[in-house]
């Protein structure tokens, strides 16, 4: 008898959207950073580099479910 999953997606699923996030969300997200602090006065380089560490942290808390067991073997998969 199998372990139920802990998320509604399968692994197969995650792997997908990973791979849309990464390729599409990700540089949509980095296009929007670089716009909004450019149209702001710009901070001191310290204070702007730890905004662009905050921001390049920030981005993937939402997604953290997706992204959890991706690089490990399918779990789904059948042992041969």
């Amino acid at each position: 008898m199998s372990e139920p999953r802990k998320s509604g997606l399968s692994y197969k699923a995650r792997r997908r959207w990973s791979l849309v996030i990464l390729l599409v969300g990700l540089p949509l997200y980095i296009m929007v950073a670089v716009t909004v602090m450019n149209r702001i006065e710009r901070p001191p380089v310290l204070v702007e580099f730890l905004i662009y560490i905050v921001l390049g942290l920030l981005w993937a808390l939402p997604f953290r479910f997706v992204f959890r067991g991706i690089g490990q073997a399918d779990p789904d998969a059948d042992d041969k």
